[in-house]
């Protein structure tokens, strides 16, 4: 249902474009001459008009001829050959192919070469908005006098393509003088066959970086003048055009496509995002796109990799509060069906526990509760007094976390090269507890809250494999591909091993005297396992080594760990089932999960509050002059001590609502957090010294999460 071999209807688990390059037929050379022969076989009176070989163009100017030119113009005041050189090879698609082509008698181009001299292309469009106005109008009356190719050549794609190609790379298209231009250029490309998209997304990957972003850049800006133009005026009005915005972004997808063919990527999946979307009705969108799927009404949620990880979370925010609301509301009406009693806790999902069985009654709480689950979260830990205003939630989630997570508790690995935590493979008789750290997960997604764990990226990737739970039970959950690289981020020794083992130029079989078996230690018994039927006898050679470390690293991320990970995925999904999962990419579910790494330190102290001091207090001063300086290490450390997390919520800065209180407890004393509300208690100390050092052992010297 929700598969595409489309590069942009896309309802995948998150936008990874190389799933439609899987989806796709191969295209290759053969595609291609297959369809030229195809014209032999046509009825005369079908065939259309064949170009006469020898009146396709031939040019022979070089980029040193042309920069010539432009130097001796620079330099003389005349113009005339550079403008002739323009105005001649923009005057139509043959000419500007001709012009642009590696070789004159190139064999037939394939998917990886475009057979564009794609430096001459850089050349002559760099030198292009710096030459005179009348040159640069030229070039804008060529490509608007050009007829399609396949108007009068329709089997000359190949042309048409590397045409199309060629002219999307104008920087006069940054001015928004030439946006009609660009959005019938766009709608053309937009409009092309898959197979046809196939080669554009695979010759974009050969783009120089700085290039392909400022491509990708320009779209984006295209799409934000659309919706919120500066200067109305200056566009047709929008009823007459609603097509530039999808044309724009179907091209944008292109990009995105090829972006994700390359490793690592040209550019961050984050230049994607288009942050003037967050100012539109994004629910619209949402409803639009749950309702019409990736039928032939447009909506953003179509590519999700344009939406900021801050416009998806508004999202996923307001239809988990949607969530809330229904199920209160039916909780409500049942209630007054049978005649009883309205209770203000029946709208919540109400945990109560006792700190000294913290996991149990966690555990019991919320299989109980099950139906509750995407109610609002309020906890109370029996036997003490207190309204949960927020601060028992987070210290309830933080306790648990920092238990159920720790060594000893025998659920986690810890990879201390790695710094992050990984499923244990023991095997046991009930895996209810995974089950409660996905639902966790998925009730911090759900809160707003942020916990402070360390998963690699491949458990997110996991957990949204697939993003919609299965209706057959059967069908296997969590089960993702997984690479070397993926092993390189949990145990980067053991990846490293392999890896040598891959490029090891001896005798493998002779030297490592190894099998398709390995070996895994659980309480102290080593036992065994095949990687494939009879592993045991199938020793690994030069020529197996490949698919012998491939079934590892699947044996290691995946069979090993199925039953536990299953219940972790069930356990997540019980919370936050929902089609805005399809939304999302694995990176950013881990910030929805866990904030951000990138600290703003001065960000924090614009949206910092305080209690009992002023911001222009000296001790404040004090302290953000030493904030400020310190190193990333130690102002995670303080964000750790101060919050719980060194991470970032997904909404800046500003939603950690930090507030700095006055300690009136002696300057012998250091600084106390309060991590349940994000509070730092600092004591006025008398000079910028004592409160640096004072700071950096409290933040230093805390234990687990800074609780106090």
């Amino acid at each position: 249902m929700y598969t595409s071999a489309c590069y942009w209807c896309n309802t995948s688990a998150s936008y990874v474009s190389t799933v439609f390059l899987r989806d796709l037929p191969p295209i290759c050379l053969d595609v291609r001459q297959k369809q030229r022969i195809s014209i032999d076989k046509l009825p005369q009176e079908l065939k259309a008009p064949i170009l006469p070989e020898h009146s396709l163009p031939i040019r022979t100017k070089t980029v040193k001829d042309f920069q010539d030119d432009v130097e001796k113009a620079k330099s003389s005041g005349d113009w005339k050959a550079v403008h002739d050189f323009y105005s001649t090879t923009f005057d139509s698609f043959l000419e500007i192919n001709a012009a642009f082509k590696k070789d004159t008698n190139p064999p037939f181009n394939t998917i990886e070469d475009s057979g564009i001299n794609a430096k001459f292309v850089n050349v002559v469009y760099d030198a292009l908005l710096n030459t005179p106005q009348d040159v640069q109008k030229s070039v804008l009356k060529g490509i608007i006098n050009e007829k399609n190719p396949n108007d009068f050549f329709p089997f000359m794609q190949f042309i048409n393509l590397t045409h199309f190609f060629n002219l999307f790379q104008n920087p006069q298209f940054s001015n928004t003088s030439t946006y009609v231009i660009y959005a019938h250029l766009l709608r053309q490309i937009a409009a092309l066959t898959e197979a046809d998209h196939h080669f554009l997304v695979h010759w974009s990957k050969k783009i120089s970086q700085r290039r392909f972003k400022q491509l990708v850049d320009r779209l984006l800006q295209f799409i934000s003048l659309r919706l919120f133009p500066a200067k109305p005026e200056e566009f047709p009005p929008m009823v007459k055009c609603t097509w530039w915005i999808p044309s724009a972004t179907k091209v944008l997808a292109l990009f995105n496509a090829a972006n994700s063919l390359v490793s690592p990527p040209l550019i961050s999946y984050t230049d994607f995002y288009n942050s003037t979307l967050d100012h539109i009705d994004l629910m619209e969108e949402y409803h639009n796109w749950q309702c019409y799927g990736n039928s032939h009404r447009f909506s953003f949620c179509q590519y999700p990799f344009i939406i900021s990880i801050a416009a998806k979370k508004v999202i996923i925010q307001r239809d988990s509060e949607q969530q809330m609301i229904s199920i209160a509301r039916q909780s409500l009406v049942d209630k007054v069906s049978r005649r009883q009693k309205p209770d203000m806790n029946m709208l919540f999902l109400n945990v109560k526990v006792r700190r000294t069985h913290l996991v149990s009654d966690s555990l019991d709480e919320l299989a109980r509760k099950r139906a509750d689950l995407k109610k609002k979260l309020k906890v109370t830990f029996v036997g003490e007094a207190g309204l949960d205003m927020g601060g028992l939630t987070k210290e309830w989630f933080l306790l648990l976390i920092r238990q159920i997570f720790h060594p000893d508790y025998g659920m986690f690995a810890y990879h201390k090269d790695s710094h992050c935590h990984w499923f244990s493979s023991f095997k046991c008789d009930n895996y209810s507890e995974f089950r409660l750290v996905g639902a966790l997960m998925g009730l911090a997604v759900y809160n707003s809250i942020t916990l402070d764990i360390r998963f690699p990226p491949c458990c997110y990737k996991k957990l949204l494999s697939p993003p919609i739970v299965p209706c057959d039970h059967n069908t296997l959950v969590g089960i993702c591909d997984v690479t070397l690289g993926d092993l390189f981020q949990i145990m980067p020794e053991l990846a490293h091993g392999l890896s040598e083992l891959l490029s090891y130029e001896g005798n493998v079989e002779e030297d490592f005297y190894s099998t398709f078996q390995v070996f895994q230690e659980e309480f102290g018994v080593i036992k065994s396992y095949n990687l494939k039927p009879n592993g045991d006898k199938i020793p690994v050679t030069n020529q197996n080594r490949k698919e012998y470390v491939q079934l590892y690293v699947d044996f290691l991320l995946n069979k090993s760990i199925y039953k536990q990970f299953a219940a972790f995925y069930y356990g997540f999904h019980s919370v936050c089932a929902s089609y805005a999962l399809l939304l999302l990419r694995p990176e950013e579910v881990e910030i929805l999960v866990c904030g951000s790494p990138e600290l703003d330190m001065s960000a924090l102290q614009r949206s910092t509050q305080y209690e009992g001091y002023q911001k222009t207090d000296l001790t404040i001063r004090y302290f953000w002059d030493v904030v400020l300086g310190f190193s990333l290490d130690l102002q995670k450390k303080l964000l750790h001590f101060a919050t719980g997390s060194d991470r970032v919520p997904v909404g800046g800065m500003a939603d950690l609502n930090f507030k700095i209180s006055k300690s009136e407890t002696s300057t012998n004393w250091l600084p106390v957090a309060h991590t349940c509300f994000n509070q730092l208690c600092l004591p006025p100390y008398k000079n910028k010294k004592e409160l640096k050092q004072k700071l950096i052992i409290g933040i230093s010297n805390a234990e687990g999460f800074g609780l106090e």
